[in-house]
């Protein structure tokens, strides 16, 4: 590896119609080049994956080293193509909808600097999400609110704010390319890290802005199709389920609590004695997660934080949902070529 006073850094950001929020993301970046006091990136490579918008133009006008894709693969195949034409020790991979501070970059070659031994480091959304909407506050708040709360030794990666050592990445091979979607590529790559016996650090004060707007359609479909549905696959094929970020004890119990009122409820229905099991759950509930809603009223007050808590029970309905889906699709996978085995010795005897 290179010395800690020789570090240098390399931006790589894949981006597919990136519109106002990726000129704001590069906005940002030139802003730090052009602050004399900010440490500045040794370059910035944008990979345009099949845009039709006219980003490449844009990152050009920025002053990138802009590759194109002719169609669109997926971000996982553009970051990958980003961090082999990059030069720098250090791949700093961010998304085309974040903003970085002035302090940023700065702080990412820092801690590789005082960890010769750190391969990776993710970083966090901060406390001031760009779209104004209850939903894109909520979600991002929450984000922002799990990773200040977890451990530093990570599990897993985030293509969002993350950054590796150039030599290591292209070592694994890089991202997962068979994600054609922004998926769960991230955190593929965190989980081959460490089984590698590599270390991935949370740096808490490394933090970006995230700047897009969920709406109820679009936030369901990424967190149950590019989110749970796939990340439960990684879980069950990895045979680990790390005590980590969004997979913490507490949200396990959130899930079957959430699953025992929905049993309550429809019990209820059919006995109304039932009933006096829904304040139990409820009240279970509301006492395990009582630092995140403690969290959203300090952040924007009692309404807010009484609009995120049947949110937020939601959020481990659907989540308890597609690990039960995920579940049941492992199994079948597993049974299915015994099965075939099964009759294939029929068939010869």
């Amino acid at each position: 590896m290179q010395t800690a006073k020789s570090l240098t850094i390399s931006i790589v950001i894949p981006v597919y119609n990136g519109g106002k929020a990726f000129y704001k993301c590069l906005s940002s970046l030139q802003a730090v080049i052009c602050d004399p006091e900010a440490i500045s990136p040794h370059e910035i490579v944008v990979v345009s994956d099949g845009d039709t918008d006219g980003s490449w133009q844009l990152a050009e006008q920025f002053g990138a080293k802009v590759i194109r894709c002719a169609t669109s693969r997926g971000p996982a195949r553009a970051r990958n193509i980003g961090a082999r034409a990059a030069t720098g020790d250090i791949v700093f991979f961010v998304d085309a909808d974040v903003t970085v501070y002035p302090e940023t970059i700065g702080r990412v070659v820092q801690e590789f600097e005082r960890a010769p031994d750190l391969a990776a480091l993710i970083g966090s959304y901060d406390d001031a999400p760009g779209a104004h909407n209850f939903l894109s506050q909520y979600k991002n708040l929450f984000h922002h609110y799990t990773h200040q709360t977890s451990s530093e030794v990570a599990s897993t990666f985030w293509g969002a704010c993350g950054a590796v050592r150039r030599e290591v990445f292209l070592q694994l091979g890089g991202f997962d390319e068979k994600y054609r979607a922004a998926c769960v590529e991230d955190i593929e790559l965190g989980y081959r890290l460490k089984r590698y016996g590599h270390a991935i650090k949370l740096c808490k004060d490394i933090q970006v802005k995230h700047l897009k707007r969920w709406e109820a359609f679009s936030l369901l479909r990424a967190e149950i199709f590019y989110r749970a549905l796939p990340w439960t696959a990684l879980l069950l094929r990895n045979r680990a389920l790390n005590n980590d970020l969004n997979l913490q004890t507490s949200s396990r119990v959130s899930v079957l609590l959430v699953y025992g009122l929905v049993l309550a409820l429809a019990l209820a229905a059919i006995s109304p004695s039932f009933a006096a099991l829904l304040p139990i759950a409820a009240v279970a509930l509301g006492l395990i997660n009582l630092p995140v809603y403690q969290f959203f009223h300090r952040k924007r007050g009692l309404f807010f934080a009484l609009k995120v808590v049947p949110w937020h029970w939601f959020y481990f309905f659907y989540s308890g949902f597609a690990f039960a889906i995920g579940l049941a699709r492992h199994g079948v996978r597993e049974l299915t070529p015994l099965r075939m085995g099964k009759l294939s010795r029929i068939w010869a005897s």
